[in-house]
């Protein structure tokens, strides 16, 4: 399939449909039905989903039982389904149906030409404006049963689960209007029993706050059965008797909002999302309560044992062709675009870290903290931390010993920055050399350098850092201090840190939870709060805008001066792939599509506030599987740095490195299986 076509990727194309509804006249609103489903058919729609009662209309009270409408509901059923041969989307549709001495409101799915089933409303509503009892019968308890619609016997029931052959994970389930509303809803078993896309026809009259309260049970719904939830409410043309409609779309995945449309529309409106069918079948794969809440119920897809719930197979026999993609995705999925949300985020994680220093401290007798500062982001972020733990913890942040140490290849504007910035947070500041140290080093290692040559190799780095961190561990033995770890979550994913004696050690990190793409944001949340004066924010300010450099290569005329993400990729792209990695276990394959799809046009989408202008860039295809490939073997080549990790909080809930926590993996895996799937990505575009 089409490397660029979302259903090459896990995703399934959805559209939760309302459409204008005469009332009483199905011969009508089958032609707006179908003239939907055609567009939603054009645009490679997969399931669509009407509101309840679409093809009679809902507020027609006792016309319901008449004759005159059931015929004309059988018709109009027969020429959608006519019509339907020739589309691709599952059509789910809201129809009264006479099934044995009663009336019921049904959900009726059909697709190329044919009635797959027919899901029944379990609950009805007889209370303040609703009287369906008047009027239908309840169908919780017609499981197992069979009918004939438009001359096909077929499955009824709400006990039916649609399952494309042709989509893994493609999984539909149907439940109308008050069904959600209940303690228990019938998608809750569904889910346990496979259901991953769940689609709700609502008819739903609007009252003050309705809408909300729908959002609130749609969003909650999809977050708890870890599933897709389409949710659609009737709108214009029905009868205004004694209620309005607003026509409320909504498409949910694992309780975020993909899609939605206009409220109280003047024609037919529907919300079209890819749903990420990867992303359902992964969180159930990890989340094993899931299953064991679906074994505590007896919930079945074995006919005949526990509560049973019926298989109806069925082909999507989906476009292979790029239809773009119908999502959001998140440039920095560990920093949300939103304002709102990113200040919420900021405030969580520096307080997580903050408390957990402080409880730390609490517990061994209340150390000293021994910190190394270099003037580059992570130690900046570490260190005030550690100043506001000691505000919080009522001690004088004289009692944080704050080093920075120069080497071969320190620059006098990033010690300019440390000192700055320790002098004006008020820590017990020093400068502490390391060059003479360092040559002493090299000169007993036997090293080239030592003979004047020009070598700067991985000995030549790591005999630096290796130093700053001995020196901090004889410094907290020294002083009654604990040595505050730096390195963030990212540095820990690829591997960029000194193994043991080195900054991969400490006796407490509180970066470690924390990705790079955030730490800025972190530190211009704290620029904003202001709690650290004009001073502090000077030289903050400045440290963010810096290249992030670690600073142990000495400039060499002709050579660009050493930066960190010339060896490691950008940073940007590299949390990407550890964020859906980590959170969602993704393919090479899939991670080089969703990040194609989020960097390939730097004037698309959203960036997160405050996020400079001139570092808004833009990645290609082959770019992006160049630099996925360095992720991959670095990831696997460094596991044996995270299985030795100093305590630490976890911050994000992307996860952590931590082998106490999130991460577990044997330090001598081989990633052959990985790379070998990546692969499959092509180097064009």
């Amino acid at each position: 399939m089409d490397f660029f076509s979302p259903y090459a990727h896990g995703l399934a194309r959805v559209a939760a449909c309302t459409v204008p509804v005469t009332a009483a006249d199905p011969a009508a609103n089958v032609r707006a039905i179908l003239g939907e489903a055609r567009a939603c058919h054009d645009e490679g729609v997969a399931v669509a989903v009407f509101p309840e009662l679409s093809l009679s209309g809902y507020a027609i009270d006792d016309l319901l039982l008449q004759d005159v409408l059931l015929d004309a509901v059988e018709s109009a059923l027969a020429e959608l389904v006519e019509a339907s041969a020739e589309l691709m989307p599952v059509l789910v549709v809201g129809a009264p149906l006479a099934v044995g001495n009663r009336v019921l409101n049904c959900a009726v799915v059909v697709h190329r030409g044919a009635v797959l089933g027919v899901a029944p409303k379990s609950y009805l509503p007889t209370y303040r404006e609703f009287y369906e009892r008047r009027h239908f019968a309840p169908g919780d308890d017609r499981r197992g049963e069979w009918i004939e619609v438009v001359g096909q016997e077929v499955p009824f029931g709400p006990d039916l689960i649609f399952e494309a052959a042709d989509v893994p994970g493609l999984s539909l389930f149907a439940e109308i209007c008050e069904d959600m509303w209940v303690p228990v809803p019938p998608s809750a078993e569904a889910a346990l029993a496979g259901a991953t896309i769940i689609t709700n026809l609502s008819a739903s009259p609007i009252t003050i706050a309705r809408a909300e309260d729908r959002r609130l049970l749609v969003r909650s719904a999809s977050a708890r059965c870890l599933a897709a939830y389409l949710y659609t409410a009737a709108g214009s043309g029905e009868s205004t008797t004694d209620l309005s409609w607003d026509g409320q779309t909504l498409v949910y995945e694992c309780g975020e909002l993909l899609a939605e449309s206009e409220r109280f529309p003047g024609g037919p409106r529907r919300s079209v999302a890819d749903v990420d069918l990867d992303r359902l079948r992964q969180d159930r794969l990890r989340q094993g309560t899931f299953d064991d809440n679906r074994r505590a119920l007896g919930i079945t897809t074995l006919e005949g044992s526990g509560r049973s719930f019926r298989v109806v197979p069925f082909e999507v026999k989906p476009p292979d062709a790029d239809l773009g993609l119908r999502r959001a995705v998140a440039r920095f999925p560990f920093v949300p675009a939103d304002p709102d949300r990113l200040a919420q985020d900021c405030y969580e994680a520096y307080h997580i870290q903050v408390s957990g220093l402080v409880q730390r401290m609490r517990a061994i007798g209340q150390p000293k903290i021994v910190i190394g500062v270099s003037g580059g982001l992570d130690s900046t972020h570490a260190l005030i931390v550690a100043a506001r733990a000691m505000d919080v913890a009522g001690r004088p942040r004289s009692d944080i010993l704050a080093f920075t140490m120069p080497g071969f290849a320190t620059g006098e504007a990033s010690k300019d920055r440390a000192i700055r910035l320790g002098t004006s947070l008020g820590v017990t500041f020093a400068e502490l050399d390391i060059t003479p140290a360092a040559r002493q080093m090299l000169e007993d290692l036997d090293h080239p350098f030592s003979d004047g040559e020009p070598v700067y190799d991985v000995t030549f780095e790591n005999v630096q850092a290796g130093l700053r961190t001995d020196y901090l561990f004889r410094l907290a033995n020294h002083r009654g201090g604990i040595v505050l770890g730096t390195g963030d979550l990212s540095e820990l994913a690829l591997g960029w840190c000194t193994y043991g004696v080195g900054d991969q050690m400490s006796h407490y990190n509180v970066n470690g939870g924390v990705p790079k793409t955030l730490i800025q944001h972190l530190i211009r949340w704290v620029i904003a709060t202001g709690e650290f004066g004009d001073a502090a924010n000077a030289a903050l300010t400045d440290i963010v805008d810096a290249e992030i450099t670690p600073e142990l290569i000495p400039d060499q005329e002709g050579v660009k001066p050493q930066a960190t993400e010339d060896s490691v990729g950008p940073y940007a792209l590299q949390d990407f792939t550890l964020f859906h990695v980590l959170r969602r276990g993704y393919r090479p394959s899939k991670i080089a599509f969703l990040a194609w799809h989020a960097w390939h046009d730097a004037e698309l989408g959203e960036w997160p506030v405050g996020f400079p202008a001139s570092r808004r860039t833009s990645y290609s295809l082959a770019e992006i599987k160049h630099w996925l490939e360095v992720f991959v073997q670095r990831f696997f080549a460094s596991q044996f740095k995270r299985s030795a990790l100093p305590n630490g909080p976890k911050v994000s809930h992307g996860g952590t490195m931590s082998p106490r926590g999130d991460w577990r993996m044997p330090s001598d895996a081989a990633p052959t299986a990985w790379l070998a799937e990546l692969e499959q990505v092509p180097d064009g575009r």
